[in-house]
């Protein structure tokens, strides 16, 4: 099981902390960066599987490590409305995380519990994961910067039955995707070809979640084409 953070995915953000100056922020770690790592960053839960899964953390330092596990719902994900939502109570929050705390010695590995509880619901929950490393005050005899890299894992709770609902239109230069449906897709492979599939220019991928539209700038007249994963496979589509 591989640990490498440039491995883990492009939908959960690595998150670097700056100890000492009261800052965080988004950024892909790299992995010459001693710290923790995980085994994966996107928990798919799936209908008719599992509803839970262990992940490893690893801590890949010289230093005994110390790591904070924060789940949160994301409501309204994908959307401007989009916002986070906390709760103690696994029961209330519909999913529990275990345990929520590590103490981490160098080259240690520990598992992490992640389980959706009760039935799967008519439409897919979203939550975001926290894994991050914490620390004590700075010494004096310090610099007063430490960086410290931790993990926002992503985590889909997928509905019993999925229903496909993407649909796209073009205006002027400019396509519009929408997800109609009520479980999110991954857009990946992206490119607008001339006629003949001849000069291809590729297009940006995107997660685009349940009930929330992207847009996408093209140029010219040629069409645009996607490979589409949902909970049910891989698909192509043209628009």
């Amino acid at each position: 099981m591989s640990l490498n953070p440039e491995s883990s995915g492009r939908h959960a953000a690595g998150l670097i902390f700056l100890a000492g100056l009261g800052l965080a922020m988004l950024a892909r770690p790299s992995p010459a960066g001693a710290g923790i790592a995980v085994s994966q960053m996107v928990v798919d839960l799936k209908p008719g599987q599992s509803r839970a899964v262990d992940i490893e953390i690893l801590n890949d330092s010289a230093e005994r490590s110390y790591v904070a596990i924060e789940p949160r719902e994301v409501i309204d994900p994908g959307t401007a409305s989009e916002r986070g939502a906390a709760s103690p109570d696994p029961e209330k929050l519909g999913l529990l995380v275990s345990p929520n705390r590590l103490i981490l010695e160098p080259q240690q590995r520990r598992r992490l519990r992640i389980a959706v509880l009760g039935p799967p619901g008519t439409s897919e929950r979203v939550y975001r994961v926290t894994v991050k490393p914490v620390t004590g005050e700075v010494s004096g005899a310090d610099s007063g910067l430490k960086l410290l890299v931790g993990y926002d894992l992503l985590v889909l709770a997928r509905p019993d039955q999925v229903r496909p609902g993407l649909s796209a239109s073009r205006s002027g230069g400019t396509l519009v995707i929408a997800n109609g449906g009520n479980s999110s897709v991954e857009l990946t492979e992206g490119k607008q070809c001339e006629e003949g599939g001849k000069a291809c220019r590729p297009l940006p991928g995107k997660r685009l979640y349940a009930g929330a539209s992207w847009s996408q700038p093209l140029q010219g007249g040629g069409h645009a084409e996607y490979r589409v994963r949902t909970a049910d496979g891989w698909t192509s589509m043209k628009f």
